[in-house]
């Protein structure tokens, strides 16, 4: 009974790893769609060096002079510009200060102290007015620049897009296949079969496995081919990362599918479950980004612990041990998931 039982949960995980193939889309967003991502981001966001701050100056008397000055600072970008298009150009950030120069005074710097660039762009703007007016620095420092390793964005990017695939082709291509079965009453046919639906549940989450490797591969290739990436830490760390976060994925998509009677319902089902992590697990930007009373919640969501660990280990080496915590909160999503999965689903 034990061999027949194996035989049957290899059967159906090998079916559901041919059905995939079957399917040109799926194969789309699950190999294509990551990698020409991470290409755009990558391109778009990668390190060029320090950006000049664009800094305008109004038209008028004394204008020149503070062009000279704040063109001498390797900090800034200047424009000099009429009145009205100085405005509009403050007013669409296409300068982040406005120099406007006065008869006999000082020159009035107007800016927006809400967005975050002006801040770097003011600091130079006077610093570079300053000097020009003779002052001297009374301390003279020295500068000790490294580039890190691990540091760029691209670097932040891929373990995030790695997550991000582990939920999406986890949760998209569990919940629509048996969802898709449900509703072509093809899953009611199964009842007078001997399947277990152990068996049946537990096919989808190995053929998941099975593509996942494949998946992140491509992904990891990509990264060290195109932009250098590499895994700084544990590679045993990473594959239990990515197997146990894969399960948990897989069993969340188990989960919302085991009730869901139509391809709609199943569908907002899953943007339900997806959108938080999509938001607040740290995906494209850090996570503490978010306040400090959504933190708990932050933290507690499995794609912030897989993002967490995978970032750990790519990018600071970190070994099996101090991935242990993402890892017992995978697996408790992983079990919890798919018991809950287990005792709700139903043949019909």
């Amino acid at each position: 009974m034990n061999a027949l039982r194996r035989s049957a949960l290899w059967q159906l995980s090998r079916a559901r790893m041919v059905m995939f193939l079957r399917e040109p889309e799926a194969v789309f967003w699950v190999f294509v769609f990551p990698i020409l991502l991470a290409l755009a981001l990558g391109i778009a966001f990668r390190n060029q060096g320090p950006q000049r701050s664009a800094v305008g100056v109004e038209q008028g008397p004394g204008a020149a002079a503070v062009e000279r000055a704040l063109a001498a600072s390797p900090d800034l970008a200047v424009r000099v510009l009429a009145p009205d298009a100085a405005r509009v150009a403050l007013r669409r950030g296409a300068i982040a200060v406005l120099v406007r120069p006065a008869p006999a005074g000082p020159p009035v710097l107007i800016y927006d102290p809400t967005r975050p660039e002006t801040r770097l762009a003011h600091l130079a703007t006077v610093d570079a007015l300053e000097r020009a007016a003779g002052r001297t620095d009374p301390l003279a420092v020295r500068d000790d620049t490294r580039v890190r390793p691990g540091g760029r964005y691209i670097d932040f990017l891929l373990p995030g897009l790695i997550g991000l695939n582990l939920l999406g082709t986890g949760m998209w291509g569990i919940g629509f296949p048996i969802a898709t079965a449900r509703q072509q009453k093809l899953l009611k046919r199964m009842i007078a079969t001997p399947m277990r639906k152990t068996d049946y549940l537990l096919a989808f989450l190995f053929a998941r496995i099975f593509w996942l490797l494949l998946e992140v591969g491509a992904l990891l290739l990509f990264g060290w081919l195109a932009f250098h990436v590499v895994v700084r830490g544990s590679w045993l760390a990473f594959t239990l990362v990515v197997l146990v976060g894969a399960l948990a994925f897989s069993a969340l998509g188990l989960l919302v599918a085991s009730r869901a009677q139509t391809i709609e319902a199943v569908s907002g089902w899953m943007n339900a479950a997806m959108l938080p992590m999509w938001l607040l697990s740290g995906t494209f930007f850090p996570a503490d980004r978010f306040p400090g009373a959504v933190q708990p919640l932050v933290q507690a969501l499995p794609l912030t612990a897989a993002n967490n660990a995978l970032r750990a280990i790519m990018n600071e080496g970190a070994g099996l041990a101090a991935t242990g915590w993402p890892l017992l909160l995978l697996a408790a999503w992983a079990a919890a998931s798919f018991f809950a999965a287990l005792k709700l689903f139903r043949w019909e």
